[in-house]
């Protein structure tokens, strides 16, 4: 049901990286598989802690089966995922070593946002608000995928169904 795409609620995650010299801060992209819909939130390191916080703060106001699961790729920024676990209850997934493919809906975001986020901006001067208008046209623009329909329009249906149904 996850590699099909029927059951809402399975997310991907990944890091967006920037140049080197800009030192370790990073952009983390969160998507939902069937529904496409993006977060976008910035990290000022790749330490898995803080991510696994702002994960579960971005999540923990969804219904559990809005946030089933989550597939990380192996990164050490993701080596806390029991914590994840711990604190929204959503299983976690690891690709296969150097297996981006395994996690294609993040990979396809990612190339999106790198229309507004080139590898030589310093991420330090991407504001909260500069990822919220990044987000909102992802999240806005109409899918061939989605039989022409917006992220957005897809995730707030499916979200309300599963409101409806209990959970």
């Amino acid at each position: 049901m996850v590699a099909d795409r029927r059951q809402f609620g399975h997310w991907e995650c990944d890091l967006i990286q920037f140049r080197q010299k800009f030192g370790k801060a990073n952009v983390t992209s969160l998507v939902e598989r069937v529904s496409r819909f993006a977060v976008l939130f910035r990290n000022n390191d790749r330490q898995s802690r803080p991510i696994m916080e702002r994960l579960i703060g971005v999540l923990q106001a969804l219904p559990h089966r809005a946030r089933r699961s989550i597939t990380f790729d192996r990164g050490t920024e993701f080596t806390d995922w029991p914590y994840l676990q711990a604190g929204i209850g959503s299983a976690t997934w690891f690709c296969d070593p150097q297996s981006p493919w395994q996690k294609g809906t993040v990979e396809n975001t990612n190339g999106r946002a790198r229309k507004w986020l080139s590898r030589d901006i310093d991420p330090l001067l991407i504001s909260d608000q500069d990822l919220k208008d990044i987000c909102d046209r992802l999240n806005t623009t109409p899918r061939k995928c989605l039989g022409y329909k917006t992220p957005a329009e897809v995730f707030r249906k499916k979200l309300l169904a599963q409101m409806r149904s209990g959970g």
